[in-house]
């Protein structure tokens, strides 16, 4: 008996289930993905509930994700609070955290504006209804002298009273106690949760909502969420997929992989966290290992991979590697046939994706483009943002694969238009770096404190984890590549070209230019971009 208490004691205690409803702030977990801040709200009316387990549709804060979590991979958010502050310390989590407490700091301040007003209005009726017991009274003390009677005119005030006063008369009309009020004006007052109707009625820092009747929600694969927008652009947003085990469904496709550069690998190794099957190859063999232990098969030549994969990615580094893959020997030209499909994600011109978009078309393939705007640790987060052109519905085929590397994809039209775009936001990022370069070295050489600068601007508007990530580069003298220095300059060097094929000037890009050559010279090429800072100082 002894030892069956015993048992008793020392087995483990299942875990009380907790009871959420919409409304709730909880942590959220999805995928790879650690705990996030989130709000469990209604989801957009052609986004289904997933079948199976329980879940809920959660937006979560300081971003643009929003998911179906199921139950198991939900907590109430004050309840763990402290815990999932220990163990989470980046940037992005801390500024979540604190748009959740600037949330709930505006959901006080309406809370108690509203029982404030509650209040007053509390006390003018107290003091309407002593008005009108000081009124009757009077009208039996007159009736009492005069003999008259007081029922109609009793019935008089009340009416009156009712015209300006319709709760006052539905108070008079109900069976109901003083002063508690009708169901109907309950529910005017109080939501279903005690943060819903915030979130309903405005938004907070770093916690977006859809805009409503601006923004169009279509179903298409995978029950993907596409935005139309004037533009005829299209987004999709990552985390909108249907999560139902905290991560993506992927595609039944075989999906090929050609080039494990920095952004090629991080990309590799999301599309086999998700689930996808993958069949990789790059131009130096050994870089594959890594791959293949983590379940990827290995293909021996491009035209291989595409000759056994439904879908083939590219990413490689600039446009005459684009063209060598495609058209040199063993090359992706050689395994398409009709119905394969071939994504090239690298940043190449417009003129050099056309051509490549053409010869794998005359052969029966299926082509887009689809470069994408980030670096290492982007990709390697699954947070790059896809951008791409071509034939739409190789686009859509895409879409668990698009989520699994990017948190969001834009549909931009025919081929050309990606690469173009492209273009443009490197050579923003590009200029952009040498600027905050520049301002470094003049602080230094007049005397000025470069990290009090650094203080001075992650206080502005030109706040951004870009900023800060390049300027501690340059504090610390710490240039490993997460962007290499060589492709931005080759992508202001194309920028510039775009310019001059449509007669537009771009003297800030050509200036840019012209110190990231300086800065090659001095041996920075595969350095960060970052590393153009030292093309000031020598």
């Amino acid at each position: 008996m002894a030892a069956s208490a015993a048992s008793a004691a020392a087995a483990p205690t299942a875990p009380v289930p907790v009871s959420l409803r919409l409304g709730d702030l909880v942590w959220g977990k999805l995928g790879r993905y650690p705990p996030w801040p989130g709000k469990i709200v209604n989801p957009p009316k052609d986004l289904k509930k997933p079948r199976g387990k329980k879940c809920f549709f959660v937006k979560f804060f300081g971003t643009e994700d929003h998911a179906w979590i199921k139950v198991e991979q939900l907590k109430p958010y004050h309840a763990h609070k402290e815990e999932m502050i220990k163990i989470n310390k980046g940037k992005r989590f801390q500024q979540a955290v604190d748009a959740v407490e600037e949330f709930l700091k505006k959901g006080k301040g309406k809370d108690q504006a509203s029982s404030h007003n509650s209040t007053e209005e509390k006390n003018r009726r107290n003091s309407s209804e002593e008005r009108g017991k000081q009124s009757v009274g009077e009208e039996k003390h007159k009736a009492g002298l005069s003999g008259g009677k007081v029922k109609k005119r009793v019935s008089s005030v009340s009416s009156e009273r009712g015209a300006k006063s319709p709760l006052k008369r539905t108070y008079e009309q109900s069976p109901r106690k003083r002063g508690r009020p009708p169901k109907d004006e309950k529910d005017l007052t109080i939501p279903e949760s005690s943060t819903v109707k915030r979130m309903m009625t405005g938004t907070v820092a770093g916690f977006k909502w859809p805009p409503s009747p601006a923004v169009c929600y279509q179903a298409i694969t995978k029950k993907l969420k596409v935005c139309e927008e004037e533009t005829g652009s299209t987004s999709i947003q990552a985390a909108d997929s249907t999560a139902i085990n905290g991560s993506i469904t992927p595609t039944d496709k075989k999906i090929g992989f050609l080039g494990l550069g920095l952004m090629g690998s991080g990309i590799v190794s999301n599309l086999l966290k998700m689930g996808h099957t993958v069949t990789v190859w790059n131009r130096t063999a050994e870089k594959c290992d890594l791959f293949i232990q983590e379940g990827a098969r290995l293909g021996r030549t491009p035209a291989e991979v595409v000759s056994t994969c439904d879908i083939t990615f590219a990413c490689v580094s600039d446009p005459k590697a684009a063209k060598d893959l495609v058209l040199g020997p063993s090359g992706v030209l050689q395994g398409i046939r009709p119905g394969k499909c071939y994504v090239d994600m690298s940043t190449v011109d417009a003129d050099t994706v056309t051509e490549l978009a053409q010869v794998i078309v005359s052969r029966g393939g299926r082509f887009l483009e689809a470069p994408v705007s980030g670096n290492q640790q982007l990709s390697n987060d699954g947070m790059l943002v896809i951008l791409a052109a071509g034939d739409r519905g190789l686009y859509e085929d895409c879409s668990s694969c698009f989520q699994a590397m990017g948190k969001t994809s834009f549909f931009l039209g025919e081929v050309g238009n990606a690469a173009k775009m492209m273009l443009i936001v490197n050579m923003v990022q590009g200029s952009f770096m040498a600027t905050i370069a520049e301002g470094l070295t003049l602080a230094q050489v007049t005397g000025q404190s470069q990290q009090t600068l650094l203080d001075i601007l992650n206080q502005g508007q030109l706040a951004s984890i870009f900023l800060d990530q390049k300027c501690q580069n340059i504090l610390q003298g710490n240039f490993k590549p997460d962007f290499y220095l060589k492709y931005i300059q080759k992508d202001l060097r194309l920028a510039i070209a775009l310019g001059d094929s449509v007669n537009h000037p771009t003297p800030m890009a050509a200036a840019a230019n012209e110190v990231y050559k300086r800065a090659k010279a001095l041996d920075q090429s595969d350095n960060d971009m970052s590393a153009v800072y030292r093309a000031y100082i020598h």
